[in-house]
């Protein structure tokens, strides 16, 4: 059984292959692993009691969409957990210095050895793995960029914001006064089939920012002139961030990527998430703090 990090959680996640056992991120499967000792929550106030099992996780972490039933999520993660239990072994797109004290906690929890492969972009950079026509020329756009200079800004393939927060994104990146290169895909905006950037975006970002409907994100993020990187922390480009030492600006949205951030901000220490309904300045602000970060 291989597990599909692509898939939404509350869809049959699992496929048969020779008894093997995989999944993208070491921490989801921890997460099934606490999930059904979480009862029903109805508080909003409890979202934030850390999970004892799973340091540094807070319940709020666990939910992995708005729309999804306590219920029908545990039964989604049971039947991961179920499927992992009964395998030959656990395959991994992570890699041992990054995960090792998780690792061993799952190993001695399920009963079953863990096989880490990663970081699988690392092996297979030759091949080409975007379902979207890339914007090659941002590349040489980035060539005359400083060294650790330029903010990317992308939400992947599946991750979306409403109108306001582009406004207020937009707003933020041209206040910055910094260089930015900005993933604006065609369906990226909730409820609108085409994007508008608010009068006057692109004069004041001219010749310091550049907007593209995709990007060649592994050549992005290993690039030199980049400085960090907006993210809702899916584990593909979290892990891509993470192998190439950029920063992250986390914005989670949904499945593992609230997981997948609480490890970026709590445990590696190499980024922080912009919390709430985004408001005007924070994408500004947000920029100069990941500078301090730095490129590891």
């Amino acid at each position: 059984m291989v597990y599909n990090h692509f898939e939404l959680p509350w869809q049959n996640p699992c496929w048969n292959l020779e008894e093997a056992k995989g999944t993208s991120k070491l921490c989801i499967l921890l997460g099934c692993y606490s999930f059904p000792f979480i009862s029903v929550i109805s508080d909003k106030a409890q979202l934030d009691m850390p999970l004892d099992e799973l340091t540094p996780l807070r319940l709020r972490d666990m939910v992995f969409s708005p729309t999804t039933t306590h219920g029908n999520m545990a039964r989604c993660l049971q039947h991961l957990l179920d499927a992992a239990r009964s395998s030959s072994g656990v395959i991994l797109n992570t890699f041992q210095d990054l995960e090792d004290s998780d690792l061993q906690k799952i190993t001695n929890g399920l009963g079953v050895p863990m096989y880490t492969v990663g970081p699988l972009h690392k092996i297979s950079s030759g091949t080409e793995s975007s379902l979207l026509a890339q914007d090659q020329t941002c590349l040489k756009w980035l060539d005359k960029q400083e060294a650790d200079s330029v903010l990317y800004v992308s939400l992947g393939s599946l991750a979306s914001m409403d109108e306001k927060e582009l406004l207020e994104t937009a707003s933020g990146l041209a206040n910055s006064q910094s260089p930015f290169l900005w993933v604006i895909r065609h369906n990226m905006v909730r409820s609108s089939h085409q994007v508008s950037l608010p009068e006057g975006f692109e004069e004041a970002t001219h010749g310091r920012g550049m907007v593209v409907p995709w990007a060649p994100q592994q050549e992005v993020l290993a690039h030199h002139a980049i400085g960090g990187f907006w993210t809702p922390n899916g584990w593909n480009s979290t892990l891509e961030s993470i192998c190439e030492g950029v920063p992250m600006i986390c914005r989670p949205q949904f499945a593992d990527q609230m997981i997948n951030m609480r490890y970026v901000q709590e445990v590696w220490k190499i980024g922080f998430e912009l919390e709430g309904e985004l408001e005007r300045g924070e994408g500004r602000d947000g920029y100069y703090q990941v500078t301090v970060y730095g490129r590891r």
